[in-house]
C-alpha cells in the first residue's frame, strides 16, 4: 500500500435543479478516520461517490484535492451497506472479485491470508447464503482490503448488523485499515463518537465539524465521554430534524 494521502473535497453539486449539498469544504486526515454523519438526503452518498469517481449525473462545481497532489484514481475502495458479495460465488472468490474483473490473476495466497484475518478461513469455500450476516460483511471488508487502496470509503457497512455484531466489526475495521485514510458515512452517533479521528455533521444548512472524544480509536463502548458525545450529536440531529 502507498502512502495514504489527505483529500479535500470543496464545493456544490446539483442533479438538475436540486442542490444535492453545499457549498461546503471537507477535509479528510491522511491515516485517519472522517465519520460524516447526518440525516438522510443532504449529500453524504454523493460526497462519498463523487470521491469514488462513481457519480456520473451528478454535477458537481468545485475541486477535490490530495494533499500528494496525485489524482485519486485507482487509490480508492468502497465498501457499501450492502454487502454486494456475487451469491454464484464462494467466499474467496467473491474477495478476489476486483483482480477478476481486470483480468488479473487473483493473489489467492493473499486472499486466503485475509480471509484467515477476518476468521472466516475455514468458510472460504461457501456461497453467501450460507454464511450469517456478520460474515458476509466480514467477507465484504477482505474483498476491501485485497483491494490494497490507501483511501478507503465506507458508506453505512454495519447498519444492517445487530448491535455485537456492529460493535466487534467496528472494531475490525479499525485494526484491519490502520493507516488508510478512512471516509465514514453514517447514521450512526455512536458509531462516529467511536470511531471519527474527525467527526462532521453535514445537515441541509452546511457542514460543521464536531469534536471528537479524547483517546485513540476505536474508544470503548461504555467510555463515559464517548457515550456523552454520542448523546449531544444525538441531539443535534433530532434538534435539526
Amino acid at each position: 500500500m502507498t502512502r495514504a494521502p489527505g483529500i479535500r473535497i470543496e464545493g456544490h453539486a446539483r442533479t438538475g435543479v436540486d442542490t444535492l449539498f453545499g457549498p461546503l469544504a471537507l477535509t479528510l486526515d491522511p491515516g485517519a478516520w472522517t465519520c460524516l454523519l447526518g440525516p438522510s438526503g443532504v449529500g453524504k452518498s454523493t460526497i462519498l461517490r463523487l470521491l469514488a469517481g462513481l457519480d456520473a449525473h451528478v454535477a458537481f462545481e468545485g475541486e477535490i484535492t490530495t494533499s500528494d497532489n496525485a489524482a485519486l484514481t485507482g487509490r480508492v475502495a468502497l465498501m457499501a451497506q450492502d454487502d454486494l458479495l456475487f451469491p454464484w460465488a464462494n467466499v474467496r472468490d467473491n474477495v478476489c472479485t476486483g483482480a477478476r474483473l481486470r483480468g488479473q490473476t487473483p493473489d489467492l495466497p493473499r486472499a486466503e491470508a485475509l480471509l484467515d484475518r477476518v476468521g472466516l478461513k475455514e468458510h472460504a469455500g461457501k456461497r453467501p447464503h450460507q454464511l450469517s450476516g456478520g460474515q458476509r460483511q466480514r467477507a465484504a471488508l477482505a474483498r476491501t482490503l485485497m483491494e490494497d487502496r490507501p483511501v478507503i470509503l465506507l458508506d453505512e457497512p454495519f447498519s444492517a448488523l445487530d448491535a455485537k455484531t456492529r460493535s466487534q466489526m467496528q472494531d475490525l475495521a479499525v485494526e484491519l485499515l490502520a493507516g488508510r485514510t478512512v471516509l465514514l458515512v453514517t447514521h450512526d452517533p455512536s458509531e462516529a463518537a467511536r470511531l471519527g479521528h474527525k467527526i462532521a455533521v453535514l445537515e441541509e444548512g452546511g457542514l460543521t465539524e464536531v469534536a471528537p472524544p479524547a483517546g485513540p480509536v476505536p474508544r470503548p463502548i461504555d467510555d463515559p465521554e464517548t457515550l456523552s458525545a454520542a448523546g449531544a450529536l444525538l441531539r443535534r440531529l433530532r434538534e435539526a430534524a
